[in-house]
C-alpha cells in the first residue's frame, strides 16, 4: 500500500531524510504492543525488541488522517533532531521504521516522569528532589544549549525518569535547531514571556528554557504551575504583561502551606527574570547552592521505590475489590456473565441489570478527599495480582486474564485538551501534566506500561486549563 503523497513527497524529495528510516518490517521486529498513551499526532506503544529483547517505547504517527506536508516535516524534523542527540540526561533515540501509512518513532522505555510522581503521592516533592531532578535536567539543557539549540517545553510532564534514578529529558516535537528562534511554540503557563512577544519584538534563544525550568520547580513545589486556574490564552497574557510568579508562601489564609528555604526561592526568582538577560545559564544554575546543598541520588532512589510501593498496594486494593464483584456476580448468575479483559482494561458484560462495572469504579474506597478520581490511576494497571489462597475464585480468575504484574514502569503520554494553532505539537511522551489514569501504566508499569495521558477529569486540569501552543513563523 503507498503512503499517502505527502509524506512520501518528503521522504523521497528531502535527502537528508531519506536515510532516516530503517528497511526492516517493525511489525516482525517488535512485539508485545500495548498502548500505553495517546495524542493530537497518534499514539505511544510499549514493546519489546524481539532480537535485543530490549523494552522500548515506541511512538506511532499516522498518515492517513490528511496530515498536510508541514506536519509530517514537523514529524522528520523530531526525528532527526532526536536521532543526533548523545546526553546522558536525553532520552535515547533507537530507531524509526515507516510502515505503510505510520512513523515507527522508537525510544528508550522510562519509567515515568516527574508530573507522575506528584499524582501518584499526592503531595509535592521535597525541595532535595526536585533539586536532585532539576541538576539531571540542567545538563541536559546545558548539553542542548551548547549545541545552540533549544527544547521550548520544560515541564514536569517531560522530565522522565529510570529505575537507576537517571533523568531524562523527553519531548522534542517542540524543540528548536536554531538559536535564536522566533517562532511562537510551547505549552501554556509553562512559556516564556519573550516567547509569546517574539512574533511582535523578535527572536529568543535557550534561555526561554530556563524560564520554564523555574516554572516547572513551582509545578513540583506546589503540584500545579502558576496562573493554571486561567484559560490558557488569559494566562499567556497575564504573563507577557505581568510580573514573574513566585512560590506561595505560608500567611494567615494558607497555614498549612510550607515554608521554603531562601536557596529555593532564590533559585526560582533568578531563573523568572522577566529580562533574558538576566536569568543565568543552566551551567551557571548547576553551581547554586540550591542545586550544590540539596542534590543527592540516593533521594531519588528512595523516591522511586516508594512510588513502586504505593502502585503495587492500589494494585492489590483495586484487585480485591475486583475480585469481591466477580465472587457477587458468579453467585447471582455465573451463566450470563462474561468477562472479557482487553490490554488496555477490564471490561465486565452482564446480561442481568447489575451495575458491577459500575461498582468497581464507584468504589467509595478508592475515593480521595483531595482530587476526583485521583485513584482511578490503577484501574487499568498492570499490576493486579492476588493475595490469598483462595481457591473459589479461580475460575474468575482465569477469565480475568491478568496483565503481567506492574513496577512504576511507562512514560504516561498526555493528550492535550486543546490546541492553539497549527502545525500541531508533537510530544513524545508527555504534553500536559500527568494524569492519574494513565499513571498506573506509567508507575506501575512492569511488562506493559505507559506514558503521560491526560483526561478531563485530573485534578490538575480541566477541560480549559491547558493548550498546546504552535504557531510558526519561520
Amino acid at each position: 500500500m503507498p503512503l499517502p503523497r505527502s509524506i512520501k513527497d518528503v521522504v523521497e524529495n528531502e535527502s537528508e531524510y531519506g536515510n532516516l528510516f530503517s528497511k526492516e518490517d517493525p511489525e516482525k521486529l517488535f512485539i508485545d504492543l500495548r498502548e500505553i498513551g495517546h495524542g493530537n499526532f497518534g499514539a505511544v506503544y510499549y514493546g519489546r525488541n524481539s532480537e535485543t529483547n530490549e523494552i522500548v517505547a515506541i511512538k506511532k504517527m499516522s498518515a492517513g488522517k490528511k496530515q498536510n506536508v508541514e506536519t509530517w516535516q514537523d514529524i522528520l524534523n523530531e526525528i532527526r533532531f532526536l536521532r543526533e542527540l548523545n546526553h546522558r540526561h536525553c532520552i535515547a533515540y533507537r530507531g524509526c521504521y515507516l510502515k505503510e501509512y505510520t512513523t515507527w518513532l522508537v525510544m528508550e522505555y522510562c519509567l515515568g516522569s516527574a508530573a507522575d510522581l506528584i499524582e501518584v503521592h499526592k503531595k509535592p516533592l521535597t525541595e532535595g528532589e526536585i533539586a536532585t531532578i532539576v541538576c539531571d535536567t540542567l545538563s541536559a539543557l546545558d548539553y542542548l544549549h551548547s549545541m545552540h539549540r533549544i527544547h521550548r517545553d520544560i515541564k514536569a510532564g517531560n522530565i522522565l525518569l529510570t529505575e537507576d534514578a537517571i533523568v531524562k529529558l523527553a519531548d522534542f516535537g517542540s524543540a528548536s535547531f536554531t538559536s535564536p528562534a522566533n517562532s511562537f511554540v510551547g505549552t501554556p503557563y509553562w512559556i516564556a514571556p519573550e516567547v509569546i512577544l517574539a512574533m511582535e519584538n523578535g527572536q529568543y534563544d535557550g534561555k526561554v528554557d530556563i524560564w520554564s525550568l523555574g516554572i516547572t520547580c513551582i509545578e513540583l513545589a506546589e503540584r500545579k504551575p502558576p496562573l493554571f486556574n486561567m484559560n490558557p490564552m488569559s494566562a499567556l497574557y497575564h504573563i507577557a504583561q505581568n510580573d514573574p510568579p513566585t512560590l506561595m508562601m505560608k500567611n494567615e489564609n494558607q497555614p498549612t502551606n510550607p515554608s521554603y528555604t531562601n536557596d529555593f526561592i532564590s533559585f526560582i526568582a533568578v531563573c523568572l527574570q522577566k529580562n533574558p538577560n538576566n536569568r543565568p545559564t543552566a551551567n551557571e544554575l548547576r553551581e547554586t547552592s540550591f542545586i550544590k546543598s540539596n542534590s543527592n541520588r540516593e533521594i531519588l532512589i528512595d523516591l522511586i521505590r516508594r512510588t513502586q510501593e504505593a502502585v503495587k498496594e492500589f494494585d492489590n486494593i483495586r484487585y480485591r475489590r475486583m475480585k469481591k464483584v466477580l465472587m457477587e456476580n458468579e453467585e447471582q448468575n455465573t451463566s450470563n456473565t462474561h468477562i472479557s479483559h482487553t490490554n488496555d482494561f477490564i471490561n465486565i458484560d452482564i446480561d442481568s441489570s447489575s451495575n458491577t462495572q459500575n461498582d468497581i469504579l464507584d468504589d467509595p474506597t478508592l475515593d480521595d478527599d483531595d482530587d476526583t478520581q485521583s485513584v482511578d490511576f490503577l484501574s487499568r494497571s498492570n499490576g493486579m495480582q492476588p493475595n490469598d489462597d483462595d481457591e473459589s475464585l479461580n475460575s474468575s480468575r482465569s477469565s480475568l486474564q491478568q496483565p503481567p504484574s506492574a513496577i512504576f514502569k511507562g512514560v504516561v503520554l498526555t493528550k492535550p485538551i486543546s490546541t492553539i494553532s497549527q502545525p500541531i505539537n508533537n510530544p513524545i511522551y508527555a504534553g500536559m501534566p500527568a494524569n492519574i489514569n494513565n499513571v498506573n501504566r506509567c508507575f506501575s508499569g512492569a511488562d506493559t506500561t505507559s506514558a503521560s495521558n491526560i483526561n478531563q477529569s485530573s485534578s490538575l486540569q480541566s477541560n480549559n486549563n491547558e493548550s498546546n501552543v504552535q504557531m510558526r513563523n519561520n
